[in-house]
This record gives C-alpha cells, structure tokens and sequence, in this order.
C-alpha cells in the first residue's frame, strides 16, 4: 500500500521517460509497498465471501475436470529409483498429520477441494475500463485476488474512457489511474508490479503485410505487436507471484512512449503472450530460484472485460445482454441489428466486441472472453469454473424474459465459436464426417447404410457446427393415419467430446429452436443459412432413454415430457402459436389443453416408439 506522501514522488516520477527514470521509480515503490495484515475478523470474512462465490457458480464434475485440466497437477517424468533413506519429517509436521488423522474432521466436497487447491497457474488479459470510484475499485480488485487464488493470475491494463487521447497532461492521469488500480490490489492483499513503461510498439509485425494480404491470415492483425524480449516486466512479474498492472501506452516509429488505445495494447499482448509461450516450450527447463514460480503459462485463457456498460445489448432480449456469442457466425449480425440509441448507453461495446474476437482468434480454443459490469465481479469466477455463461442461452425465450438473474449487469461470455450450417439436402450431407461425429459422440456403432438411406427419404434439415464438431438431424415422421401433418422429430443431437463444454452445445440448440419451434419470431432471425425466422413455428418431439443423464438438460429445454417405459418423451411446443394466442385472449390466459394439442401426445406416442435404431 503506498503511503500519502508517496503520490508526488509517483507523479514527478511518470513523467520521466527514459529507462534509468523508471528503473528508479519501480524500486522506489518497491520500498515503500509492504504487504497489509488485515484484522483476522475481516481475513476470515474475506475467505468465507470467496468460498461462497465458488460454491454460487455450482459447479459440475465436469466443470471440475476441465477447470484441473487447467489448473491441476501435470503429469511429470518418473525420476530414477535411488536408494537413499526416507526424509524424516520435522516433528510439527508428523504432529499435525497425525492430529488430522485422528481428528476425523467432516471432508469438504471433492470438487470444491480440487478448486479451491490450484497447483498450475495461468494467466488472463484484463482490459479495467474506468473511470472507477474507491468502492468499485475495491470490488474489482477482490475479485482478481480471488482469481488469483484458483490458479488465474491477471494482467491488467488500465484504461480511462473519460480522457480523450490527446488531451494535456493525459499521460499524468492514466499513470494516476494506474497507480490507483495498484492501491486497490495491494489493499486486498495482492502483490502488483506496476509496469509504466510502453512495453508494445505501434504498427504491425514485420511480415504482418504479406500474411494480411494472403488467405492465410489467421485473425484480424493488431494495430500494435511486441516481441518476447519484450516482455520481460510481465514474465518476471508473473514468476514473482505478483499481479502486473499497465498503462496503455506504446513505442512509436521514434520510440517514443505515446498513450494508445487499451485495446491495441491487449490485442498485441494476446498475440505476443502466445507466441513467448510458444518459443518457452521450446527451450530447456532453467533452474530457478525457490521464490520464484516456474509453472507459469504466458498463454493467457481468458480475456475479460470490466467496465460500466456491461454486456453487448441484445435485439432479441429488448437491450438486455447477449448471453454468449459465437463470434464465427454472430459477429456482423450483431453489429448489423447494433441500435442507435445503444451508442449512447453503450459506446464501446462494439469496439469491445472487436477486441474480442482479434484476441481469441491468437487464443486457445478452450478460452473465451467476457463482457462485465463492475457490479457483477463475482461472475468472473463462475466464468473461470465453468467457462459458461451465467444463464444459457439455449433455454426457452419464456423462461430466460421472466428470469430475474437476467439484468442489465449480466455478463456476455464470448466464444471463437464454429460456423453453423443449414442443410437441407441429404445430398450435401459428409455421410464419412457425420458417421464419425455420431460414433464418437454416442459411443456406439451407426448402421450406416439404414440410417443414410433414412435419411434419403425422411430428412427435414441438419444443422452442422464447424467441421461436424456438433450435428441435429431433423426428419419428418408421417402421423399414424396420414391426415395430420408430418412429426418434426429430432433424430440425433450429438457433439464430439472434444467440443462438450465450449459452447458448441448451446449454439446447436439456439439453431435448432430457429429452425423449427421459434421459427416466425423475432428473436429467431439469426444469420445461420437456414430460413431466418421466416415462417410457422412447428412442435419439435425426440426421445430419449429414461437413463439418459442427458435428460436432465433435456427438461430444462423442453415444454413437456412423458414417460414410456424405457424412453422418455419430449416436446417444445410451437412458440409463436402459443405467444398470439395468449395475445388474444389477453388476461384470459391459455387452457390447460388446447383444441389443437387434443390427440397430438397420443399421436407421438404411437410414432415415435417405433422409429427404428440407428445403431448396429
């Protein structure tokens, strides 16, 4: 924590802009930060408070393994067998293990333990997008501490939306906000390192021309780039165990340090930070200090994004936020249906937006990006936990409008995404690609030549994600008499395990609801290729096995369900049906049975059981 009479030793120190300046401002705040020791009520209240934001984000067994995935022990090579003596553990230590073996204390859940003991430590890009008051300051930096002590540790930039660039004395206040970010931390008992020298250079990477002009150009190039030489103050930081917090500020084409936007500083660090990481795997483990941490991953998994707008505002949910974004197929859409009056409540939600996807494209897969509004920091937890977004995005229309949890402050969690394809000729169906998809994914064998041939002739659409990472074939079933319009059944929802957990789930299903249930909705004009919320609405029936541990997702999707022995039943009705009818009987409200549901359940119940197996 720095001491008031610190901040004019601070101020007259950012302006000096040689190295040797900064070299001796950093060792001056280096003197005269020591770590706080908060009363042991307040400790105590602090960690109950972050045992109950991991417990709020529920997190699964399988958000469990795939958060150790990240954050567990890694496998290490099998030292060779000696034949020395045993150590002899010092007597406190034998003491209190044998006290915690006799002491037969209530074992916390198995899950929260492996959370709550991270073992490898990850990084993550934080762009701060202040202005901030001293109260919401110290909500944020609880939240990066508590990140910090599940294994994710922050490199923060700091921005100030209310100074334009080129304003006098602007380098000053940003470096003043900095300085506040530090204070902030330091309070919460983090280690900083302020880093207020331009560690990124303006202008693309050398040979960054030739790739923008090829067709190989893996993302959207940066205004700014940097070369692991240049990261230095991060690596050491991060090593050290403590959080580095920047400026956004550049070297020019006459290494100059000029103030830039934060967003061309991230950019460039995501894409730098991946390629240190990269060359690190390359070279020979060092030999380090005890002190220091050498199981550090420059690679950074998450992007997130604090700020006092908060998400990207959806059309389909009258302003509220987009609950997860498939940047693939949903970025120029979003910007197309983008409304005026949300410039004003919501300027840099687009740039944001932008920023996200340049960042993820460098990033990992697995990552993603989140949108939040200082008020909600404890989201960013559930988020690192469960990499999902705080309600799914795949649930009904109905019942995400009338959630209180969904508020102007909910996060948008943003995905790289797939591409999502509409298809309605069976034709054009990868019969090799989907056959692999449906194996992987089910675990069992597909008796190909029947299901294709099925398919030849009853095949309403498929709906494809990526490359066949995730597939709903949709079929027509004729009704038992022929008089009543074909059963809109879905045949097969699957999604490789590899992309189980990324997203690739509910942006199947928010697709399917487009095509079929929510067809003729406004909310189901979306840019998938298929017919784009034009038409009627149509039931949509599947079954399931009754052990299926599927079916609970299954429940929370569907409008009704019935029981058939070993299969269960499901339905979503028709939504834009149901939304005129309830229109028009206004507070009347619906039937407990409408005339046109009278015989439908007996109808699918006689069809459905006696759709044949696709499996051998």
């Amino acid at each position: 924590m720095f001491k008031p009479a610190t901040h004019k030793l601070i101020a007259s120190a950012a302006k000096a802009r040689s190295a040797q300046s900064f070299s001796a401002f950093y060792a001056t705040v280096r003197g005269f930060r020591h770590d706080p020791e908060p009363p042991e009520d307040v400790e105590h209240a602090a960690e109950n408070d972050f045992i109950l934001s991991i417990l709020r984000s529920n997190p699964s067994a399988r958000d469990a393994k795939s958060y150790l995935a990240s954050f567990g022990a890694r496998p290490r090579p099998t030292p060779a067998r000696t034949l020395s003596p045993p150590p002899v553990l010092p007597q406190q230590q034998v003491a209190r293990d044998v006290q915690f073996a006799t002491a037969e204390e209530p074992k916390p859940s198995p899950i929260i333990s492996s959370i709550l003991d991270p073992v490898h430590q990850r990084t993550s890009l934080v762009k701060l997008q202040g202005p901030f008051t001293e109260r919401q300051l110290e909500s944020i930096a609880r939240g990066m501490v508590y990140l910090q002590k599940l294994g994710l540790v922050s490199v923060i930039i700091v921005e100030q939306d209310r100074v334009p660039r080129g304003e006098e004395g602007e380098r000053e206040i940003i470096l003043e906000e900095t300085t506040r970010v530090v204070e902030a931390l330091e309070k919460q008992g983090a280690k900083t390192r302020p880093v207020l020298g331009a560690i990124v250079r303006l202008g693309p990477k050398p040979g960054d021309d030739s790739a923008a002009s090829s067709s190989q150009a893996p993302a959207p190039i940066p205004e700014a780039h940097t070369f692991p030489s240049d990261l230095s103050p991060i690596r050491s930081a991060l090593r050290a165990g403590e959080i580095p917090v920047l400026s956004p500020l550049a070297l020019d084409s006459f290494c100059r340090s000029v103030r830039v936007d934060a967003n061309d500083v991230i950019a460039a660090l995501a894409r730098g930070m991946i390629e240190a990481a990269d060359f690190d795997r390359t070279q020979p483990p060092a030999e380090t200090h005890p002190d220091i941490m050498d199981n550090v991953d420059l690679t950074p998994m998450r992007l997130m994004i604090i700020n006092r707008e908060g998400g990207v505002p959806s059309y389909a949910r009258s302003g509220l936020p987009h609950l997860l974004v498939n940047l693939d197929s949903e970025y120029q859409y979003i910007h197309d249906t983008f409304q005026s009056t949300w410039k004003a409540t919501h300027p840099t939600a687009l740039g944001n937006l932008a920023l996200a996807r340049t960042c993820l494209a460098y990033m990992p897969p697995s990552s993603s990006a989140i949108m939040v509004n200082h008020r909600a920091p404890s989201s960013l937890i559930g988020n690192l936990i469960t990499n999902k977004p705080a309600v799914s995005s795949s649930l009904p229309h109905a019942l995400l409008q009338g959630n209180r949890s969904l508020t102007f402050h909910t996060p948008t969690l943003l995905r790289r995404g797939l591409s999502v394809e509409v298809i309605r000729d069976h034709a054009n169906i990868d019969k090799a690609k989907l056959t692999r998809l449906l194996e992987q994914s089910f675990g069992r064998v597909l008796n190909s030549d029947a299901f294709f041939a099925r398919l030849e002739k009853d095949l309403d659409f498929a709906i494809v994600a990526g490359d066949y990472a995730g597939a709903a074939i949709v079929t027509r079933e004729p009704s038992a008499d022929g008089s009543a319009p074909p059963i809109v059944y879905l045949d097969k929802f699957a999604v490789l395990p590899s992309h189980q957990g990324d997203g690739t789930v509910d942006f199947l299903w928010v697709a399917l609801h487009d095509e079929t249930y929510g067809l003729g909705l406004p909310f189901s004009v979306n840019p998938n290729g298929g017919k784009e919320g034009q038409g009627e609405g149509r039931d949509l029936v599947w079954r399931s096995r009754a052990n299926n541990p599927v079916n609970k997702w299954y429940f929370e999707r569907s409008s009704g369900h019935v029981r058939m022995g070993d299969w269960v039943l499901f339905w979503c009705d028709a939504e834009k049906r149901l939304k005129t009818e309830e229109g028009r009987r206004a507070s009347a409200g619906l039937s407990y049975v409408e005339e046109w549901e009278r015989g439908r359940l007996a109808m699918w119940s006689h069809v459905v059981p006696k759709i044949a197996s696709s499996w051998k």
